[in-house]
């Protein structure tokens, strides 16, 4: 899918066409099953959590190559039914996922440093809800 940021619009790999990807809420101890249907020109693998045991904000993300760029979401775990999280509940809760950005096809950032054997280079700019910060050119609120 196209996706402007910074001021270009770049080819990137989505979830749904969307970027990031969409928030997943289930329960602690719930089976979630996720049909993927890859129509990318990447082998893309999803990285999951175990639901079991386990409460709170986490995400989900593609584990191939640095695909995780773009391919990504929130999972939210909530406590079981009839049961809280061991905190007091916030007034309001919004997921926050933090990422990077690339002015390059992340896949081919990746593959110039395996290339050259340098260090990759580094992101073009930092992401809140995969949208760079208000101190980017061209950022949205």
């Amino acid at each position: 899918m196209p996706v402007k940021r910074l001021c270009n619009t770049h080819n990137k790999i989505t979830v749904n066409g969307m970027f990031s990807g969409p928030t997943l809420e289930v329960r602690n101890g719930d089976s979630l099953e996720v049909k993927v249907v890859n129509k990318a020109r990447y082998n893309v693998a999803i990285h999951w959590f175990t639901i079991q045991g386990q409460e709170g904000t986490l995400w989900w993300h593609a584990h191939s190559s640095w695909l995780r760029a773009t391919v990504y979401g929130a999972l939210i775990i909530c406590p079981r039914l009839g049961e809280s999280y061991p905190f007091p509940k916030p007034n309001l809760e919004t997921p926050i996922v933090l990422g990077e950005w690339w002015d390059a096809n992340p896949v081919d950032v990746v593959r110039e440093a395996t290339r050259t054997g340098a260090a990759p280079n580094i992101s073009d700019a930092y992401t809140i809800n995969a949208q760079p910060g208000d101190l980017y050119k061209c950022s949205s609120k």
